[in-house]
């Protein structure tokens, strides 16, 4: 029996990879931002929460939050009651930034801060937090380094786009960057 016999309705499509626009190109500009992105895909978080967990005034977070939540990157859930009996209104991630393709990032950003995003909660978790790791150098044309780029992209979506199965699991974060060394 198919998805659709057994459910009554097609199974949704494969997500695809697009192009950023330049508004989530921006919101995706800082690392602040790129932090803010992952700490709030697995969990809501308010902004007093993100400004403790990130040593940030909550100001500084405040305005990061609005710009994220502008690009359609982060959305405001519904408003709850803290521990002290306070209002708190939580963000969560979209989960839409992964789809988004980064190999040539519009309005004129340089790509830099998801890999210093990534530097900053490598050296907070420490170094036993590290479960694989693979150097490399290699030769490549740059259609060797596009073929490379999609055929990695195509095994980390397939685990993204069913990630919502494994949640029992613990959690994992890693990047993969290829560059031109200085010679």
């Amino acid at each position: 029996m198919s998805d659709e016999e057994e459910h009554g309705a097609p199974a949704p499509a494969p997500r695809r990879r697009r192009p950023a626009t330049v508004r989530e190109a921006k919101a995706l500009a800082h690392p602040l931002r790129v932090r803010i992105l992952r700490l709030c895909l697995h969990r809501e978080l308010t902004n007093r929460e993100l400004a403790d967990r990130l040593d940030t005034a909550p100001g500084t977070v405040l305005y990061h939050v609005r710009q994220l939540v502008a690009a359609g990157l982060l959305v405001a859930e519904p408003v709850r009651t803290g521990a002290g009996g306070a209002l708190e209104k939580p963000y969560r991630a979209t989960g839409e930034s992964w789809w988004l393709d980064g190999s040539q990032p519009p309005g004129g950003t340089d790509g830099s801060a998801p890999v210093s995003a990534f530097q900053q909660e490598l050296a907070e978790a420490g170094p036993e937090s590290v479960r694989a790791f693979a150097r490399f150098a290699l030769h490549l044309s740059d259609e060797q380094v596009a073929e490379l780029d999609r055929r990695i992209l195509a095994v980390l979506d397939e685990y993204v786009a069913t990630d919502h199965q494994r949640r029992d699991q613990p959690l994992y974060g890693g990047a993969f960057i290829l560059h031109r060394p200085a010679e």
